[in-house]
């Protein structure tokens, strides 16, 4: 894993990477709890994306995990669903959408 990357960098870069066309009629909000950080949403409505600090009062998924899943997911160290098989990954609610986050960012 890089030392460089941070999980507060990684937020910075997401409307950045946002693919606007992959998230065409969707309306939702990915709930990011982190065992060992900061937690956040990212709002996804519009084909617009907006990631914040905090706790979204009605998410529409949570996923579970602490930074170092984190990191790893997003830099496709780990894939996001066998991180999931091996439990350093829960999702609660519209699990569907877990499937569809990683077309919404480009690398």
């Amino acid at each position: 894993m890089s030392s460089d990357i941070t999980v507060e960098k990684v937020i910075s870069k997401l409307t950045s990477r946002f693919q606007p066309d992959a998230a065409q009629g969707m309306n939702s909000v990915f709930q990011f709890m982190l065992e060992d950080g900061d937690d956040f949403y990212i709002i996804i409505s519009d084909q617009t994306c907006s990631p914040e600090y905090g706790e979204h009062e009605d998410p529409s998924i949570i996923l579970r995990m602490n930074s170092e899943t984190f990191i790893k997911v997003v830099t496709g160290e780990q894939d996001g669903m066998s991180a999931f098989l091996k439990g350093d990954l829960r999702a609660e609610g519209n699990v569907m959408l877990a499937t569809k986050l990683g077309k919404l960012f480009r690398a």
